[in-house]
């Protein structure tokens, strides 16, 4: 490696550590996601005309312009969307990220996340609830309408007031600490949302004056399974990730991406351009009465935990994994030791305690991937072919990606 590379992942690798994500808000996507419009929706991975999506993340693209009452029905949606009435856009490009199929309105409420060290904000919408068919898994029915007006009208306005009168939840601390207690802050968030919700509760108290049944209702939904902290992690590592984009010659991964075409990276030092391959290899845990022939890609950013040194990366300190997404603590820590050689470091803030408390890896780099072989691991949830979560499991990134950055990054740099 030059030396104008190694200088340049250093100061790459620093924001990246250095961030200090704190959420200040809770809005609808209207009023705060730069360049959204009423009549746009987002969806995970590098954009694409609406013809080319298929599957699932089509048919959440087509709920999604239902639920905002862009169309009457699927038929219009589809001619609306199909003539570009409708427009279709990329989260990363609005500074947000989404989850699976990563559905974004504007009515949809979103956590905002700054990063106080750099001043960048990102943003994440909400989860849906413990229900497996859901509009990030590719459906749309009444009651996925019903729970998602229940999120906008009830759980997050209660969130969004509580929050604003805390003055900010600092969030890094909540990760270190869920970090230590079996969390990798990807596919588990237990203790997360409980330290979440303990943050929040001495202001949902004085909110529970003006009635006690939405504050209720809304710790129910914070902390009654896995996964509600999860967008928080994904706002907190977006705004972490971004801090580290744009250094001239770095070729770390800010960016990982799934659409339904296919698995997509993005480079710190090659602008704002994706370097896309095929999809994940997988090997998947699935729910009772689902095969392996059910599973489907339907997009996916949540692998933004990873790009920042949790999710896979922090594996080892999630054995509880085990029940959720198969695998054995054996097989857990030889992964994420197998990991430590293609990042820049170790973070000095999420540290895994089976590992003696050795930071996680962290700063993927597109030349080590390249040459050693080793690909990035990513925990992720499995969608079905008839929509909804059927499964969890673990993912390696697709080498074509990484080969393609690195030859273009020689384009633009030489070996620097």
């Amino acid at each position: 490696m030059g030396s104008g590379r190694a200088q340049a992942n250093a100061e790459c690798w620093k924001r990246m550590t250095a961030a200090e994500p704190v959420l200040i808000d809770v809005r609808p996507a209207i009023e705060v996601l730069p360049g959204m419009t009423p009549d746009t929706i987002l969806t995970s991975g590098p954009a694409m005309p609406f013809a080319d999506y298929v599957g699932g993340q089509r048919a959440a693209i087509v709920g999604g312009a239902l639920f905002e009452g862009l169309a009457r029905d699927a038929a219009e949606a589809e001619r609306l969307l199909a003539q570009g009435r409708i427009k279709v856009d990329g989260c990363h490009a609005h500074g947000a990220v989404g989850s699976l199929a990563g559905i974004y309105t504007a009515s949809m409420p979103v956590f905002v996340v700054e990063n106080r060290a750099g001043g960048n904000v990102g943003f994440c919408n909400f989860y849906e609830g413990t229900n497996p068919r859901r509009l990030n898994y590719g459906v749309y029915d009444e009651g996925v309408r019903e729970r998602l007006l229940y999120i906008n009208n009830v759980v997050a306005p209660v969130i969004g007031e509580a929050v604003r009168l805390s003055g900010g939840v600092p969030l890094k601390p909540i990760m270190k600490r869920a970090l230590h207690m079996g969390d990798e802050l990807h596919s588990r968030n237990t203790a997360a949302a409980l330290l979440f919700g303990r943050e929040l509760m001495p202001h949902l108290l004085k909110l529970a004056e003006k009635g006690a049944d939405p504050i209720v209702k809304t710790v129910q939904a914070v902390t009654e399974d896995h996964y509600f902290f999860l967008r928080c992690s994904m706002a907190a590592a977006k705004a972490t990730a971004d801090a580290a984009h744009g250094v001239e010659g770095a070729s770390l991964v800010t960016a990982m991406a799934f659409n339904c075409k296919g698995f997509s990276i993005r480079v710190s030092g090659l602008g704002d351009r994706w370097f896309s391959g095929p999809h994940a290899q997988v090997q998947a845990k699935l729910f009772k009465g689902h095969s392996e022939e059910e599973i489907t890609w339907m997009g996916g950013e949540s692998v933004i935990c990873e790009t920042i040194g949790l999710g896979g990366f922090a594996q080892a300190a999630a054995f509880p994994l085990q029940t959720y997404q198969g695998g054995s603590p054996e097989a857990m820590v030889e992964r994420n030791l197998e990991l430590y050689r293609i990042v820049e470091g170790e973070n000095p803030d999420f540290q895994i305690p089976a590992l003696r408390y050795r930071g996680s890896p962290t700063g993927i780099d597109i030349f080590k991937v390249a040459e050693t072989g080793v690909m990035p691991a990513m925990d992720i949830g499995i969608a079905g072919r008839d929509g909804g979560q059927i499964g969890a499991g673990v993912v390696r990134a697709p080498m074509p990606c990484f080969e393609a950055a690195a030859g273009a990054y020689r384009e633009k740099y030489g070996d620097a």
